[in-house]
């Protein structure tokens, strides 16, 4: 099983500015939304450094010997991210009655874009 710190330098800085994205977001979300506003910002927080997470353990499992194995790999992972998202959208919106959507969802954008950026990010 590959741990955080296995994880290569970008991917973990992701994830970390998901954290701090989820952060704010929450405090945003119980000044604005109150308690319900507050869970529902940090449900969308969390399923996206869960998707995020998902991501990485899939990107990390073997190394790609040509371009071909690279891109198929990076589009696997991709896909599991995407499942992994669906899905727990799903449960939450199922399962948590009082959620407040706004909240949710932009926490949830919030935290997917910031991974894709942070990720994507060359080293200066």
């Amino acid at each position: 099983m590959t741990g955080f710190t296995e994880l290569s330098r970008p991917v973990r800085m992701a994830v970390w500015c998901q954290v701090l994205v989820t952060v704010v977001a929450t405090a945003l979300g119980g000044w604005l939304g109150g308690r319900h506003g507050a869970t529902s910002a940090s449900l969308g927080g969390l399923i996206s450094v869960v998707a995020g997470l998902a991501f990485a353990k899939m990107a990390s499992r073997r190394k790609a010997t040509s371009a071909g194995e690279a891109l198929f790999g990076a589009l696997k992972a991709e896909a599991v991210k995407i499942g992994v998202m669906v899905v727990l959208l799903l449960v939450v919106l199922a399962t948590y009655r009082e959620v407040v959507v706004a909240g949710l969802g932009a926490s949830f954008l919030a935290t997917a874009l910031s991974f894709s950026f942070v990720a994507l990010k060359r080293e200066a």
